[in-house]
């Protein structure tokens, strides 16, 4: 797990090339404003039939904080009603909209995009959006108990004005966020998204039972995805991509090939398909390393060459791992997409050579029986056997978004 020669430079690269626009004019006539679902409405909704005391009192006896709870929803309403309040001072014609009635045609005749919630809702903002040069901000609600990356600074969260007026006085910089665009093949190629929230909502999810064995579902694998139709999914991911499994407990197993290479067979825990902006999430939390890791590195590289080697030194051991994990992130404007195989199966059939790397062309062909693909954490699309999926990057997907100070 180390960042190689070629890896660097291309990281080095990406970030000499970010593209990134300052002082671009931004007068923006109307907009609009993202409202996430607060853990205190998701309860109201699941709980429809409960009045507020017995809703209290179920979260209660369920061991939840309900104060908490109802707390944080009024701090959400509390600095979204700030936003807006702002935004209306300035004369730019404002509506809020919940996230169950957010779609394409929220967008028409829209400026500005605002999502107001935490990175979860900044994502759901991104997923409709295709033009790019509408642009999307992030206003963290929660910024006593959410980081919200992609949200601006969580100064602004109560002082929305000041970060208005910077962006209105073209203080500041526009970065343009690469995307992964997604072409489905094969079996489920025109099925319809789950929205993994209102599945939640609905009811819980239910799944074939473990004892069914592979081959009972799997198809021959007869040309099946040259003979039905492709299409680009609607939604594009600006975080991140899982393909695999539905049920954690089984082994994922797929085809894939690394631009253009030979397509070689895998199994594996899942694979994760990241852009820039997603290299601090998932990514990030896959490949990171910890102290013991390396202290168990160094004692036994110190057992095996004869080296006094300090690896009880706490500063080295911080040092390295902390300069491994920060190679890990690299510019959202890059062009290349990041890959994880997690948990690589090893065997005398099957083995992963490269479990991470960078790719500008991924091509997966599924070979499960209940799989998922999943976009940014909020949209599944099936991906049994037979489906095949194609990842890429194109500038006209690109995501503009807003960076003050």
């Amino acid at each position: 797990m180390i960042i190689t020669k070629q890896c660097r430079r291309l990281l080095d690269t990406c970030f000499l090339q970010r593209m990134i626009i300052r002082n671009e004019s931004f007068s923006p006539k109307t907009a609009i404003i993202l409202s996430k679902l607060t853990r205190f409405e998701y309860e109201q909704i699941r709980n429809h039939d409960m009045d507020d005391d017995e809703l209290r009192t179920f979260l209660i006896d369920r061991g939840s904080d309900y104060h908490q709870l109802k707390q944080r929803h009024l701090r959400h309403v509390e600095i979204m009603s700030h936003v807006k309040e702002q935004l209306d001072l300035r004369g730019i014609k404002t509506q809020v909209i919940q996230r169950a009635n957010y779609s394409s045609d929220s967008l028409k005749g829209v400026d500005l995009v605002l999502s107001a919630g935490g990175d979860g809702t900044f994502l759901l903002g991104a997923s409709k959006i295709k033009n790019k040069s509408l642009p999307l901000i992030g206003v963290n609600t929660d910024p006593e108990r959410s980081e919200g990356y992609l949200c601006l600074p969580r100064k602004y969260s109560l002082n929305f004005g000041k970060a208005l007026d910077k962006l209105l006085s073209t203080d500041v910089r526009w970065l343009h966020r690469k995307r992964i665009r997604i072409t489905m093949s094969g079996k489920h190629a025109n099925d319809q998204p789950v929205q993994l929230l209102e599945q939640q909502l609905s009811s819980p999810e239910l799944r074939f039972s473990e004892h069914i064995k592979e081959h009972e579902l799997h198809h021959h694998q007869s040309n099946v995805a040259k003979d039905l139709p492709s299409r680009v999914l609607p939604i594009l991911s600006l975080n991140d991509i899982f393909i695999g499994e539905s049920l954690s407990a089984r082994v994922s197993y797929y085809e894939l090939s690394i631009d253009g290479a030979p397509k070689v067979e895998q199994k594996c825990s899942g694979i994760t398909i990241c852009t820039g902006t997603g290299s601090s999430s998932w990514h990030f939390n896959i490949n990171s390393l910890q102290a013991q890791d390396i202290r168990h590195v160094l004692k036994i590289t110190q057992s095996k060459t004869g080296l006094d080697i300090p690896y009880k030194d706490k500063d080295l051991v911080k040092c390295i791992y902390s300069k491994f994990n920060k190679s890990l992130y690299f510019s959202p404007t890059c062009p290349k997409m990041a890959f994880t195989v997690r948990d690589p199966v090893h065997t005398g059939i099957y083995r992963v050579i490269e479990p991470r790397g960078f790719a500008t062309r991924v091509k997966i062909r599924s070979k499960m029986w209940d799989a998922c693909l999943v976009i940014d954490g909020g949209v599944s699309f099936q991906f049994n056997d037979g489906a095949e999926a194609l990842l890429e990057m194109h500038d006209e997907d690109m995501l503009k978004t807003a960076m003050l100070d």
